[in-house]
This record gives C-alpha cells, sequence and structure tokens, in this order.
C-alpha cells in the first residue's frame, strides 16, 4: 500500500469459499486486510480507532462487513475488471467523490480506479465485488438487463427500499460482526465438496440480491459541474501539502496556489471532506506521521518533516486525535508489528 492510495499492479482473487474476520487498533492495518483492495485511511475524528473487518470470497466474488469508530477519509481502489457496491448500514451519511450518499442509495465504484470515501464515526458497511464477467453471466443466466455502461459510470445508484433491505440483511446473515456465520470447511473431499456447494449458495443468494437491486435503480443526476470543481480544487490544495509537507503552510498560502478566495476554499472543503483546510491539514499531518512511526526514527525528526516543529503542541494534537501519545503510538506499532488479530 502506498502512502496516497496508488496501488501497485494487482490481480482478481482466485480462491475458494473462505471466512475470515480481523480486529484493528490503527486504520491503516485495517485498511491493509481487505484482500485485493489498496487503501489508505487518514482518521479525522478524536478518540482511540478500534476496527473489524468480517470478509467472505468466492472466485470473481468478495463481501464484507467493515466496522470503524472513528471518520475516516478513505482512499480506495478495488482489483481489476471487477465493480465494487457498497450499502453503508443504517443510512449512515457517507461522502463518496464529494457526493452525499443518502439512506436509500447504493455505491458503486469499477475497479482499478482510485476514489475517495469519507465515513463518519461508528460507521459500519456492506461491500460486493464482483468481477463484471460473473456479474453478466449471472444476469444472462437469470434474464436481467442491466446498463452496464450505466452502472460502471456512476458514484451513486438510486435504489428500491425493499430490495436493498433485502441485500443488507443476506449480507448481515453471511457477516455477522462476530464472524460467526456458521461457513466453515470440512477436512477431505467431502467437507471440500460440501463447501463448495454451500459457496455456490451463498454465491448465489448474493448475486441475486444485487440483481434485484440494479434490475430496480436509477443513476443520481450528473455530477454538477461546481463539485467537479469543488473537488478540483481540494485535490490541488492536497497535493501541495503533501508536497510542501515540512512548511508552515497558511491558508492564503493554499488559496494563492489554487487560485481560489478563503472563502470559496473553505466551502470546497467543507462541501467535499466535510472540515476546514486548516482541520485537514493538520489531520493530514498527523495520520502521515502515525503511519510512520515504526520506521525507527526519532518522533521529534518525524514531526519536523511534516512541519509541525513545537513537540509539545504535536504531541498534545497527537493525543487528541488518536486517544494516545506519540511514544505510545510507537510503542504499540512494535508489539503489534506482525500481530493482528485474526478469528
Amino acid at each position: 500500500m502506498h502512502q496516497n492510495g496508488t496501488p501497485s499492479g494487482h490481480h482478481a482473487p482466485d480462491v475458494s469459499s473462505s471466512l475470515r474476520t480481523v480486529q484493528a487498533q490503527d486504520a491503516d492495518q485495517l485498511a491493509s486486510e481487505l484482500t485485493n483492495w489498496h487503501q489508505c485511511y487518514d482518521q479525522i475524528s478524536a478518540g482511540r480507532f478500534a476496527g473489524a473487518l468480517t470478509e467472505l470470497r468466492r472466485p470473481g466474488l468478495q463481501v464484507f462487513r467493515e466496522d470503524l469508530s472513528q471518520a475516516v477519509r478513505q482512499s480506495c481502489r478495488v482489483w481489476p475488471d471487477a465493480i465494487w457496491f457498497g450499502l453503508p448500514d443504517h443510512g449512515a451519511l457517507t461522502r463518496i467523490n464529494g457526493r452525499q450518499a443518502e439512506a436509500d442509495w447504493m455505491m458503486v465504484q469499477p475497479g482499478n480506479i482510485e476514489f475517495e470515501l469519507v465515513t463518519p464515526a461508528a460507521y459500519s458497511i456492506y461491500g460486493m465485488v464482483v468481477s463484471r464477467q460473473l456479474l453478466e453471466d449471472t444476469a444472462r443466466r437469470l434474464g436481467c438487463e442491466i446498463d452496464w455502461r450505466r452502472v460502471q459510470a456512476a458514484d451513486l445508484l438510486q435504489v428500491d427500499r425493499a430490495a436493498r433491505a433485502a441485500c443488507v440483511r443476506t449480507l448481515a446473515q453471511l457477516l455477522p460482526a462476530n464472524g460467526a456465520s456458521g461457513l466453515t470447511d470440512g477436512g477431505g473431499n467431502a467437507g471440500a465438496a460440501q463447501a463448495d456447494a454451500r459457496g455456490r449458495l451463498w454465491q448465489d443468494a448474493v448475486l441475486g440480491r444485487l440483481l434485484d437491486l440494479l434490475d430496480r435503480s436509477c443513476v443520481e443526476p450528473a455530477m454538477a459541474a461546481s463539485l467537479q470543481r469543488r473537488r478540483q480544487v481540494v485535490a490541488q490544495a492536497r497535493d501541495y501539502m503533501l508536497t510542501h509537507r515540512g512548511n508552515n503552510i497558511t491558508v492564503p498560502e493554499l488559496c494563492e496556489q489554487v487560485h481560489v478566495s478563503r472563502r470559496t476554499l473553505q466551502y470546497c472543503f467543507e462541501d467535499v471532506l466535510g472540515m476546514s483546510p486548516n482541520a485537514y491539514l493538520r489531520t493530514l499531518r498527523l495520520n502521515g506521521i502515525r503511519r510512520q512511526l515504526h520506521d525507527g526514527r526519532a518522533i521529534g525528526e518525524l514531526a519536523g518533516e511534516w512541519g509541525l516543529c513545537n513537540f509539545s503542541q504535536f504531541s498534545s494534537d497527537y493525543r487528541k486525535l488518536f486517544g494516545l501519545s506519540p511514544s505510545a503510538a510507537q510503542k504499540q506499532k512494535s508489539l503489534r508489528e506482525g500481530g493482528i488479530h485474526r478469528a
């Protein structure tokens, strides 16, 4: 996983049915565990992070439930030749590429394209990633006519409320929070055959629910030009922050670089990320340091590289955001190296 969320080459999963659960105390620790995704998570709300992932896979199909205790900005990329569908639980407010997803919407993104999510605290989401070939073959078998070009071009699909609830119920049965869905592999040839039969059953159930959603969906109106411009402003400002991360960056300096007024810059960040430019710069720096605490360098040196030269203020801000001091976090990372809990 790269710092900015840009992946190296990767391929679609090719595995038999397998259920796994992961618990994590660090945002990127959790992000790295989602199979065949390349992700980078910035924690943006204050407090100790706790996350959980329950994942189930078959060849060409991946379903998962992710739970996060804190608000997070996520840079994500799914494996190629696939489509991701996201269903936040309980209608929680989510931003995808700067757009707010309403309670009866389903998020969509094609594989191998980077996208952004901003998720609130105490958040749960169900995800389905399907190879396009498997989805198209299943649609033909079931007699569903889907506008694939429309689906792959969308960020959001408005879906039937009852069909959405039915899909979430199916996923909840497969992916309970404690990971105990009862899907276990037996031993020997008979066990493998039974496991494959169970896998085909849940695969058919998931794809049937998903196609029912797609068959009764409509795409949200095209993104307004004003939102596209706001996203562009935020992206340019973020790139400048990262490139000059060791400098004392000010809001007037950002305005000059992206050629907008102070008020416009504020509106852009609030609309796209839900926070001010200064708040985002602070969380960007603190999360950057959090990722590098394991590399053995002095904490003060890392803070200086990210433009945080007042060590006492940095230490206080770090504790407020992550719920523990930089030195305690560094020790925790060292103890945790290679020790993520799996069930």
